[in-house]
């Protein structure tokens, strides 16, 4: 699930960067560098490390371990703990995990007091750009930037970069530009998956013209209430704009209410500011506000909406029972395109590993993690499903669930162009303050113009 949590990360970059250059030194340095180990490789002549060959430039590392700080609990932290065995059995080094439901608070306490863990699986480009800049993180061994040139796009690389300079491998993912439906509701009507955006708004009007309110909403999300909007503008800008544009957009180098994103807002506004096709199963437009998004995709259920526009983490929403399948009680499909001349736009999230020491094991431990082997033994320690990763080595079928399975091919489109949540990028005054308000003021009824001229006039000074 899109959890709000990893917001502490603005909390947690503010206090690394008032820590300054005195965190250079918490990186520890026990053999240096990522060359050749002395020693042989417990790999050697193991059917099980095929593939995994880069591991040997390490050596014997049998008796030492490698920490591991994670947000990752229970239950889903057995499956990370199985996917490291068979590192174990190929290096001989053994892996101490420890999650926490307040690591990104606990990180920067632990960096600070020089107690920093050997890798932190950081969920945020921005909290990665900061711990980098404060001295505390250590560059990537070459054997891990040769596995993300490999099996990762130019675009996730970018985002484990900082300065040049390649600090992270990207570890799971998830897709937002997904579209929730019932394929039982869409077939007794005869609806089929819009391929264009112009198709779903087509569609809209079809089901609307039934009688049934064509989509479903929900923003409401505690202290985070506006962030489900967030994503929505996200995805028109990168559809109607492109990618380029919103890079500049979320770095600032453009005003937050450039002509580009007010288009862009109108386009979701055209859906939800309309009563004509909002809120099935809840009330109008306004109830939007008040929804939870954790509730947003069940009347869908019971025949009230037809669509719901909510990350891949959804499916973990639906009722226990619930048939998530391409011919089942739900599914989902690909947030359309406007046009074909941005490539196949991806929203998403995703962690990335980072290490604040470079002796051999850590950096093996690494390597390991990026490999398209790790993807696959991961895959397939995840009983019920609900991870997936970017890695273009993932065999989409030791994906355990169908939502998962679509989450993998869409990242792996060679059309898809990914972006990470722009909102989590922003300012946390912005992403996590301005931004959240002012989607929900806009729609209550706040005018577009008036809405992103607040945020802009929000943006803190440089």
């Amino acid at each position: 699930m899109r959890s709000r949590n990893t917001r502490r990360w603005a909390a947690a970059a503010a206090a690394l960067t008032g820590a300054g250059l005195a965190l250079a030194g918490c990186a520890s340095s026990d053999s240096g560098g990522g060359g050749s180990a002395s020693g042989t490789w417990p790999g050697e002549g193991k059917s099980e490390c095929k593939g995994l060959e880069q591991l040997a430039d390490f050596g014997d590392l049998t008796g030492k371990t490698v920490s591991v700080y994670t947000s990752i609990l229970p239950p889903e932290q057995q499956a990370q703990e199985d996917s490291y065995k068979l590192f174990t059995t190929c290096t001989g080094a053994e892996v101490k995990y420890e999650g926490s439901d307040q690591f990104e608070t606990q990180l920067v306490v632990r960096v600070k007091a020089g107690n920093a863990p050997d890798i932190a699986y950081i969920p945020q480009p921005g909290l990665l750009k900061t711990v980098v800049s404060s001295g505390s993180a250590v560059e990537a061994p070459s054997q891990v930037s040769d596995n993300v040139d490999k099996w990762f796009g130019e675009d996730w690389r970018n985002y484990g970069t900082v300065d040049g300079k390649l600090y992270a491998a990207p570890l799971g993912a998830s897709v937002k530009s997904f579209v929730w439906f019932s394929p039982k509701m869409f077939a007794d009507n005869g609806w089929t998956v819009p391929e264009t955006w112009d198709d779903m708004l087509s569609l809209t009007d079809d089901i609307a013209a039934k009688g049934i309110k064509p989509w479903c909403a929900g923003f409401e999300s505690g202290d985070a209430t506006g962030w489900p909007g967030t994503d929505w503008l996200e995805d028109a800008v990168l559809r109607s704009a492109g990618p380029d544009v919103y890079d500049q957009w979320v770095n600032h180098d453009i005003p937050f209410n450039d002509s580009a994103i007010e288009t862009s807002l109108d386009d979701v506004g055209k859906i939800l500011k309309d009563d004509k096709y909002v809120n099935g199963g809840f009330g109008d437009v306004n109830s939007i506000a008040t929804t939870a998004f954790q509730d947003g995709g069940l009347p869908i259920l019971k025949g009230d909406c037809a669509m719901y526009r909510m990350a891949s983490f959804y499916a973990a929403q639906w009722p226990e029972g619930t048939d998530v399948s391409q011919g089942g009680d739900v599914f989902a499909f690909y947030l359309p395109t406007m046009s074909d001349e941005f490539g196949k736009p991806v929203l998403g999230g995703g962690e990335f590993v980072t290490a604040f020491s470079d002796r051999q094991e850590v950096q093996a431990f690494q390597t390991y993690l990026s490999t398209d082997v790790w993807a696959n033994e991961k895959a397939k320690a995840t009983p019920g499903g609900g991870w997936v990763s970017a890695n273009k080595g993932l065999d989409i079928n030791n994906l355990k669930s169908p939502i998962d399975k679509l989450s993998a091919e869409t990242l792996q489109d060679p059309n898809a162009v990914f972006r990470f949540d722009g909102s989590d990028q922003m300012p946390s005054a912005v992403g996590a303050g301005s931004f959240w308000k002012e989607m929900t003021a806009w729609i209550t009824g706040e005018s577009t113009d008036q809405a992103l001229t607040n945020v802009e006039n929000s943006w803190p000074a440089s």
